[in-house]
């Protein structure tokens, strides 16, 4: 196995860390098309800051039967046996899977496949997407023929972007091959790196119905917890006090209200839902699911509003504050952000927005959301508290606020006693 050269396809959240670690052990090139990005590792550097960097620098130099070496250049990857691809899969606006980013690598990768070679997909899919939309792009831009001159494998991603305990290596990994003989190979390949250990699926599909349907199963439970928030708004009753009150028995399931968004849990539902579609079954739960989640931070705007006026607060000109504009705590993932739903609602009521976020980068931001993050807090009628970062605990929210400040928490992160409202 020590002999097998790797080429990780993307370098973002999942393959940076997934490079690493095969890096420790094989020769192996991490490749994307950004070169900016490619810039930025060879530097040792990452901003996602996803990667250990004690451990990145090791792997970079690597010894004589292993490393980590990054490039743009298509050439260099002639030199490789095993192309892992972990490009994104996101939703276009009209909330169906977007595949130009696989269909392009899978056409790259078909102009350098050889006999023999092996490509495993790591993106999350719906059931089927590897072998009926990407491999024909191998083997007709390779002139290959599939499971006779060259192998698939799947085994999704379980990347958790911030989160330092549960790791790529401690956490199981579902594996896949296109016959029992390359399912086992992709199996002992990733059980080289995997400490958590590893499950083989029967097959492709089996691993990707898997991934697709992690993500439906939370968004679904989290749905139904968002909507209990709205039915107890209107009964003037706290959400996580009753939340804190059932859970005391032994099988709740003790999910929390909140924005649902992500590279994962507010885009692979959709993914599962077309394909249901295309075989003539719309899928119910999984939808309504997705409705009431993506309304979650149009109902925060306006509550934060009806709070505002029931203290006499000005409405138009006023100024809010909100804290986060990541997906999620301590990261700096801003991918598919839903606290941009209560930016843009709040704007409709012609409120001055400011947003903070001391882990987003400010360029991407401004690329991604045409927002402007303010380093500079100042007096404001009303503060949310959107993302759950660690800073924020420490806030001395006193600097920050008016006397007859609104302080609005969709966490429940923020001690009860300081806030007017909380989701």
């Amino acid at each position: 196995m020590t002999s097998k050269k790797i080429a990780i396809i993307g370098l973002g959240y999942v393959g940076l860390p997934l490079a690493i670690e095969f890096g420790k052990k094989y020769n192996v090139l991490g490749f994307d098309i950004d070169i900016n990005r490619i810039a930025e590792l060879k530097k040792g550097k990452d901003h996602t800051h996803e990667a250990d960097l004690n451990i990145f620098q090791q792997a970079i130099k690597g010894t004589a039967d292993s490393g980590l070496i990054f490039s743009s250049d298509v050439k260099d990857l002639n030199l490789y046996t095993i192309y892992i691809v972990t490009v994104p899969t996101p939703i276009d606006k009209f909330k169906k899977p977007d595949l130009l980013p696989l269909i392009k690598a899978s056409r790259m990768l078909g102009n350098v496949l050889k006999k023999g070679d092996i490509v495993i997909y790591e993106s999350t899919v719906y059931p089927g997407c590897t072998e009926e939309d990407c491999v024909p792009i191998l083997e007709k831009n390779s002139g290959l023929k599939y499971n006779k001159d060259f192998f698939c494998g799947y085994s999704p991603e379980r990347i958790n972007p911030g989160d330092k305990v549960n790791t790529l290596t401690k956490i199981k990994k579902v594996t896949s091959g296109s016959t029992p003989a390359i399912a086992i190979e992709v199996n002992r390949l990733y059980q080289s790196i995997i400490t958590a250990g590893t499950h083989l699926a029967p097959n492709i599909k089996i691993a990707e119905a898997s991934k697709a349907i992690e993500n439906a199963q939370r968004d679904v439970n989290i749905s139904f917890i968002n909507e209990l928030a709205l039915i107890f708004d209107r009964m003037n009753i706290d959400t996580n006090d009753v939340l804190e009150a059932a859970a005391t028995k032994w099988n709740f399931l003790n999910y929390k209200p909140g924005l649902v968004g992500g590279h994962c849990i507010g885009v692979d539902p959709y993914y599962l839902a077309y394909k249901a579609e295309s075989l003539g079954y719309y899928p119910q739960v999984i939808l309504s699911g997705r409705r009431v989640n993506d309304n979650m931070g149009i109902f925060v705007a306006n509550k934060v509003v009806k709070l505002m006026l029931q203290k006499g607060i000005n409405v138009k000109n006023a100024r809010v504050l909100i804290l986060g504009v990541t997906f999620k705590e301590n990261c700096s993932d801003i991918r598919n952000s839903r606290v941009v739903d209560i930016y843009k609602e709040l704007k409709q009521f012609s409120i001055k927005v400011d947003v903070f976020d001391p882990h987003a980068d400010e360029k991407e931001v401004l690329k991604e959301y045409n927002i402007k993050l303010v380093n500079d807090l100042k007096k404001y009628d009303s503060i949310i508290l959107a993302v759950s970062h660690n800073d924020f605990i420490k806030f001395d929210f006193n600097l920050i606020k008016k006397e007859n400040s609104i302080i609005y928490d969709t966490k429940s992160f923020l001690p009860q006693n300081i806030v007017d409202s909380r989701l």
